[in-house]
């Protein structure tokens, strides 16, 4: 690196002026990672929480499936009847709104994400304070982020149109939230009657229905004879993240930002490094009349290329976490470490990309016009 090293000291203000520009789209890059974390975090972080393997839909409920599947207690215990199947269970889902009625917040609405799920089965939460849930109590678990809104255990919520009165009686001290809203865990009676919107008594058909079979299934689990059998689709749990409310339109939209931005990177430091290269095209032709191997030249180039953008992503990665942390809490945000290593070594990798695109220009050099070389 005899050479590279030396451009970068005696041109350290071009250097210094593209490693600012790489070290700003590395802070992008954090930003947008942090973002598209969050984002998805605040989308399906419920689901993801489900300890179960797959979710059988309706298989007439071929989009939005959490709002528009309904699956019968026959489906359920059909599937639990299939070899390989370690557990079906119903699992209700619907987003309400409440008022809070008793408690310190006395009066204000409340937003729930509500998930219908069997007391004591391994779906049902375990709560870090107050109980579990219980069948027929009409008592609902929240989560951390419907505890930020000022709801705690022992106050009470009173439904929209339905008028069922929630008491929450246990709290997961965790950020859980399905479409954006926190997640509340109710027995599956609780979750029918904010589901219909019905007060009183629902009708036999209504108590023998939920919106997906949860399924824990092993290798070789007969899916196709139990999807026929019982006219359900059965997704795995990651697939089935698509039918949360925007989850899909979210992440292409910054899978897209995020793919503008590397490609943007690569053109970056692609004209930089090209404009380098012609502005040393009589130096280069020098050194080759000198004896140096094309190979060699090639070699130091690409080491000044990586060395420049390895220092500048390491520099704007840094500035992207500190900012980021300054973010958590007001706004959906997440510093993950896969995404930012992955966005870290996209840019640096698609700059590289770029920028042998243009040094390959080094090696169209004659070591002839050394002789006669003007500036």
């Amino acid at each position: 690196m005899f050479l590279a090293l030396r451009d970068l000291r005696f041109a350290r203000g071009r250097f210094a002026l593209m490693g600012a520009v790489v070290a700003l789209i590395a802070v992008l890059g954090v930003l947008l990672s942090g973002l598209a974390s969050g984002l998805a975090d605040a989308g399906i972080s419920g689901l993801r929480a489900l300890p179960v393997t797959h979710l059988a839909f309706d298989e007439k409920a071929t989009s939005e499936q959490f709002s528009r599947s309904t699956v019968e207690q026959e489906d359920w215990e059909t599937w639990s009847e299939v070899q390989g199947v370690e557990r079906a269970e119903p699992f209700g889902n619907t987003l309400a709104n409440a008022q809070v009625t008793q408690g310190a917040e006395k009066g204000e609405q409340v937003n729930l994400a509500v998930f219908g799920v069997e007391p004591g089965s391994p779906m049902a939460p375990s709560p870090s304070s107050g109980e579990g849930l219980a069948d027929g109590g009409a008592g609902i678990v929240i989560t951390q982020e419907i505890a930020d809104l000022g709801v705690s255990v022992g106050d009470e919520l009173t439904a929209d149109k339905s008028e069922v009165r929630l008491k929450v009686v246990g709290l997961v001290d965790e950020t859980i939230s399905y479409g954006h809203i926190g997640v509340a865990y109710a027995d599956l009676d609780t979750w029918r009657h904010l589901h219909y919107g019905l007060p009183g008594d629902l009708p036999e058909a209504a108590k023998r229905q939920a919106t997906a079979v949860a399924l824990t299934l092993e290798p070789g689990a007969d899916v196709a004879a139990a999807e026929k059998a019982t006219a359900t689709r059965a997704d795995t749990k990651e697939t089935s993240f698509g039918a949360s409310p925007g989850y899909t339109a979210e992440s292409s939209t910054m899978a897209l930002i995020k793919g503008f931005l590397y490609a943007i990177s690569a053109l970056v430091v692609g004209a930089f490094f090209t404009v380098w290269t012609v502005q040393r095209k009589a130096e280069i032709a020098l050194l080759k009349a000198l004896g140096a191997p094309t190979g060699y030249i090639l070699r130091d180039a690409l080491a000044q290329v990586v060395a420049v953008l390895v220092g500048a992503t390491a520099l704007g990665t840094a500035v992207g976490l500190a900012l980021g942390s300054a973010m958590i809490g007001k706004a959906p945000f997440s510093l993950s470490a896969p995404a930012i290593a992955t966005s870290s070594g996209l840019l640096i990798g698609l700059g590289t990309v770029g920028a042998v695109v243009a040094v390959r220009r080094i090696t169209a050099v004659d070591p002839l016009t050394a002789l006669g070389a003007s500036r």
